[in-house]
């Protein structure tokens, strides 16, 4: 099934059910007749099927709608973030050499001037501040018939490159086929147990595959999207409160945005939460139980390249914990060497690397153009993903770390997941990330870079915190930290992911911090 049949066949089923709701809401037959005159804008500005067409807007409904104009041409749809600065967007532009590249007025000025370092690529715009050589697509499109172009697309042709947050590096494209997406869509929708004619608020990204889950999952189901074009707080839970929102698939910093507003209780409709994309405290677990106190809260642990890895199907019942292997994914735990073949599993109880086999249907091919990047992550027809999990006595998976977070202290492994549970509980601590720096005496000094609670100055809470991990951590010597650093806040990706690099690259601003070699970490 390729994403355009999708809506086609929809709007056939329900054409006066509503799509998109909002401010500005269409039908499934409007809809469907909107994305027809796009896709006839795309091609009439060049665009060929399997052509790569650059989008990058902010959000919301013209986002969406030139997705599945794409997907109607055969077109490969490439969402690239809104947050990239020129350099990161020049590469991706340059790596993904696409037929014609969509912007905003967000996002024009930063394209500009990282097309000024490329060879010319054709440009379009949606809405005002379009730049003098950019085409008006949006109303090439209101001049074009409602009929579809008869473009035949195969099921194993690629619908859509996303390119990873490079958490590690530079992003890498991952390209998807329609049938990857439409069983990740199926996926989603038995996973989190989302009906028919859900209402979902469409806030995530659709450069991030939870945005774009949210939003086929609504079309399949023929739900109602309600689109956002960034989050704010207020305006989500007034749209949430307005349009009877059902379910939400957010990730954990959005709920604690929601929480803040102080009504989220006002979110009656609300039955069935998800979350991904970042590990959930059990604090804010057990707020959003006792807020919403929703019949359906589950943990979707997966990728952009396999969509989903395992499910925690009950988040009230098992705070944090990522469950067993999705409907359509089989996954092992195998030795933590980053050279561990997939059959060298890990016996009982113990630390684990995680291996997701390739022949899920929910799983990318390989990355784009990056056969490098194919040999470090793929063996044997398995993806390695680079995370490290803990089988409980029920076999439901908790994910306990990166393989490229380990630490070498002295010829000791650590990992820094342990030390940051630790941390987390001191009083003086409101988000902690512990990172591996060059030390000329260990090797790599464990170093807790960490945001002090507010109210508190940076070096008192340095202070409060180097005697918690003395007298109330529990930590062994080892383990213990070898720096206190008080940072403004800890760097995260779009999606809440931390980038560690940033750190040990030198990128942070200390507000206090303990001297190297502190008493707080001393091996006796």
């Amino acid at each position: 099934m390729d994403l355009g049949t999708v809506l086609r066949w929809t709007a056939e089923r329900y054409p006066r059910r509503r799509a998109v709701g909002g401010p500005n809401p269409m039908t499934y037959a409007e809809w469907d007749a909107h994305t027809n005159r796009l896709a006839r804008a795309l091609a009439d500005l060049g665009v060929r099927p399997k052509d790569r067409v650059v989008f990058l807007l902010a959000g919301g409904e013209p986002m969406a709608s030139l997705h599945f104009a794409a997907q109607k041409l055969g077109a490969v749809s490439v969402p690239l973030s809104f947050r990239f600065g020129a350099p990161e967007l020049a590469y991706c532009l340059r790596d993904a050499a696409p037929a014609l590249v969509v912007t905003d007025a967000s996002t024009t000025a930063t394209t500009q001037s990282a097309l000024g370092t490329l060879p010319p690529i054709r440009c379009a715009h949606v809405g005002d501040g379009a730049p003098a050589e950019a085409a008006p697509i949006l109303e090439l499109a209101a001049q074009q018939p409602d009929c579809a172009l008869g473009v035949r697309v195969a099921r194993d042709d690629v619908s859509v490159m996303l390119y990873t947050s490079g958490t590690t590096g530079k992003p890498k494209g991952v390209p998807r086929t329609h049938t990857a997406e439409f069983h990740a869509v199926l996926a989603h929708l038995l996973q989190s147990r989302q009906g028919s004619f859900e209402t979902t608020l469409g806030v995530m990204p659709m450069f991030h595959t939870m945005g774009l889950r949210s939003l086929l999952a609504s079309v399949v189901s023929a739900g109602t999207w309600v689109p956002q074009v960034r989050f704010d707080a207020e305006e989500s839970l007034e749209l949430i409160t307005r349009e009877r929102v059902s379910a939400l698939y957010l990730v954990p910093t959005i709920y604690w945005g929601l929480l803040g507003t102080g009504r989220l209780h006002e979110a009656t409709n609300v039955r069935k939460l998800a979350y991904a994309g970042a590990s959930m405290t059990p604090t804010l677990a057990a707020q959003l139980v006792e807020t919403l106190n929703p019949d359906v809260f589950v943990n979707h642990f997966g990728s952009t390249e396999i969509y989903t890895f395992t499910i925690g199907p009950d988040v009230a019942a098992k705070p944090g914990c990522a469950g067993r292997a999705g409907v359509f994914t089989r996954v092992r735990l195998v030795d933590p060497d980053p050279q561990a073949s997939p059959n060298d599993l890990v016996a009982a109880g113990m630390q684990g690397q995680i291996a997701i086999s390739m022949h899920s249907p929910e799983a990318f091919g390989g990355y784009w153009q990056r056969p490098d990047a194919d040999a470090k992550s793929i063996r044997d027809g398995w993806y390695f993903p680079g995370d490290l999990a803990v089988a409980d006595e029920d076999g439901d998976l908790w994910v306990s770390g990166r393989v490229d977070d380990m630490i070498n202290s002295g010829g000791e492994n650590i990992y820094p997941d342990e030390i940051e549970d630790a941390l987390i509980r001191c009083p003086a601590v409101r988000d902690v990330v512990v990172v591996g720096l060059p030390d000329d005496r260990w090797g790599q000094a464990a170093t807790a870079f960490f945001v002090p609670e507010q109210g508190m100055t940076a070096d008192h809470a340095v202070e409060v915190l180097a005697n918690f991990v003395r007298e109330q951590s529990g930590l062994p010597s080892l383990k213990r930290p070898k720096r206190l650093v008080a940072v403004a806040q800890v760097p995260k990706s779009a999606v809440g992911k931390i980038l560690r690099r940033e750190l040990t690259q030198g990128h942070y601003e200390p507000l206090a911090e303990t001297a190297t070699g502190a008493a707080i970490g001393s091996r006796k």
